[in-house]
């Protein structure tokens, strides 16, 4: 593993609720791998006035002096680790830095605080990672079409090292968590997440995802506004960020941890993940608990009825304001190829069971405060949204015959998934 020699600390700057300029909340240090945490003094004393400090996340960094301990087996404070660049990220990061040499390069050659301190500053959730505790430098791109973002994604995938005009468009992407192609795009009062095809995509996976998110919104589930537009002659996914809030002075940033986070689970404890204990976290933390059993409910039904078998902790999160949670808009619902007719879903549902099948949900149906008959009711209600608005929403999207017969039946509404 190899850093900067200044990366041995970093500073984690804020965007208080409401506010358009962050403020420095303290300090992150390495030492033999892992990072730990303490708040600065100066954050400490904001106790008065309009916007006090708040926890970045509590209980895992609560408002007192001192280096915070890391909880379990974590290497690093998992509501920072929300914040720092998965693999489509660090594989920008790493052409950045080595070029063709990059493509094939173990993404582990870096460090968890360079990779934070090398990523775009418009990151998702309120913080962002700075080296100095005194001046805040946002690191932002020149303006970029998507043509040009499209052709950086393209030459990061061969492993072709990118001109200084497109390492710089393509780079203020590389925060944005996820394995896919992706950069981000700001038009007048919204900004958006944009996904890319891949060189190795087997079918129109844009698309698909564009159906996906449309039809759980049709359905009646709380998801991200997305549209599809075309860069280049090719597909571009463009999903409508929930984390920012124009205003006046300028953009407001929202908090957010991921389910991950909020299980307190590392990347290896992953697998233990389970929307048992998610609405359990839900029941006694959340704003609008029943009401957001009966959403959390309904996303479960919907990525087993589309085929999104990769709902892991990371694609679930809460907007959090300092004392409680409230669930985001579901977003990545993006369903999966399958061989077979059999598949699991990413985290476990009831107990050992991650079966993506019907009557999972129902056995599970009582976590969620739901009895059988509200349960089997929100079943019907999604499924036959889906029925009901397939050939729409495809037409919508431009699908080709081909696509639709291929996600038909295979990822949407697979026999499998419907059994009860």
């Amino acid at each position: 593993m190899t850093s900067d020699p200044h990366t041995r600390e970093a500073f984690v700057w804020i965007w208080l609720p409401g506010e358009t300029q962050p403020v420095v909340a303290g300090k992150l240090e390495a030492d033999n791998g892992i990072i730990h945490f303490n708040y600065g003094k100066s954050y400490l004393e904001r106790t008065g006035g309009k916007n006090p400090a708040i926890p970045i996340y509590e209980p895992e960094l609560p408002l007192r002096a001192g280096v915070l301990p890391l909880p379990g087996n974590l290497e690093m404070p998992n509501c920072i680790r929300d914040g720092a660049p998965d693999a489509w990220g660090r594989r920008v990061i790493l052409n950045k830095k080595f070029g063709r040499k990059g493509r094939d390069a173990d993404t582990g050659i870096l460090d968890e605080l360079t990779y934070l301190l090398e990523s775009g500053s418009d990151r998702i959730g309120a913080l962002d990672f700075q080296r100095s505790p005194t001046a805040y430098v946002p690191r932002t791109p020149n303006g970029a079409s998507l043509e040009e973002l499209l052709a950086s994604a393209e030459r990061v995938e061969q492993g072709v090292p990118l001109t200084a005009e497109l390492d710089q468009a393509l780079f203020h992407g590389s925060s944005i968590g996820g394995a896919r192609p992706k950069a981000l795009i700001e038009e007048p009062g919204a900004k958006y997440i944009a996904k890319f095809s891949s060189s190795s995509d087997l079918y129109s996976v844009v698309k698909a995802e564009y159906i996906a998110m449309r039809l759980a919104a049709i359905a009646g589930l709380k998801a991200a506004p997305v549209k599809l537009v075309k860069a280049a002659g090719k597909d571009v996914l463009l999903i409508e960020r929930f984390d920012r809030v124009p205003l006046d002075s300028g953009w407001a940033r929202k908090s957010m941890v991921s389910a991950l986070t909020l299980f307190g689970l590392s990347e290896m404890t992953a697998r233990y993940a389970s929307y048992e204990d998610l609405a359990e976290i839900i029941r006694h933390r959340f704003t609008r608990p029943v009401e957001t059993l009966e959403e959390l409910f309904g996303r479960l039904v919907f990525n087993i009825l589309c085929g999104n078998t990769d709902d892991h902790a990371r694609n679930h999160a809460a907007f959090w304001n300092g004392r409680e949670l409230t669930l985001t808009p579901a977003y990545d619902i993006c369903p999966q190829g399958r061989a077979g007719n059999e598949a699991t879903q990413a985290m476990l549902i009831t107990g050992a069971n991650r079966w993506s099948q019907l009557k999972t949900c129902l056995a599970a149906a009582h976590h969620f405060l739901l009895s059988r008959s509200a349960a089997l009711q929100a079943m019907d209600r999604i499924e036959a949204a889906i029925r009901d608005h397939w050939e729409r929403v495809c037409a919508e999207a431009e699908l080709s015959q081909v696509d639709s017969n291929a996600l038909w039946g295979r990822q949407f509404l697979n026999p499998f998934s419907l059994e009860r």
